[in-house]
């Protein structure tokens, strides 16, 4: 399995399970994202996240989505994940601005 579709898989999890003020630390994501056996990957994916921008780190307590920066989430989906724009769209139900997004 290579970076970006372990990347996708992880987010993909924490879009699912996202809910307000509650990270989720790297075992409960890894071991509900679908990773398959490739856990040293998923490691190493889940420490670059804590960087990106879309990802608000809450150190022991994990990991969150930063609602600030949706439209940087998106264009990641959007491009290094292959998700069609509907998709983003109805799973990233709190992007206020998604309708000026642009796609290009």
């Amino acid at each position: 399995m290579d970076k970006p579709s372990v990347k996708c898989a992880l987010i993909s999890t924490l879009i699912a399970k996202h809910k307000w003020g509650t990270p989720m630390d790297r075992d409960t994501l890894l071991s509900l994202s679908a990773i398959g056996n490739d856990y040293p990957t998923a490691r190493t994916v889940y420490d670059d996240l804590r960087g990106a921008s879309y990802i608000t780190y809450r150190g022991k307590r994990g990991i969150e989505l930063n609602s600030g920066a949706f439209a940087e989430l998106a264009d990641v989906l959007y491009y290094d994940c292959n998700w069609e724009k509907y998709e983003i769209q109805s799973r990233l139900k709190h992007y206020e601005g998604i309708e000026k997004h642009d796609w290009a």
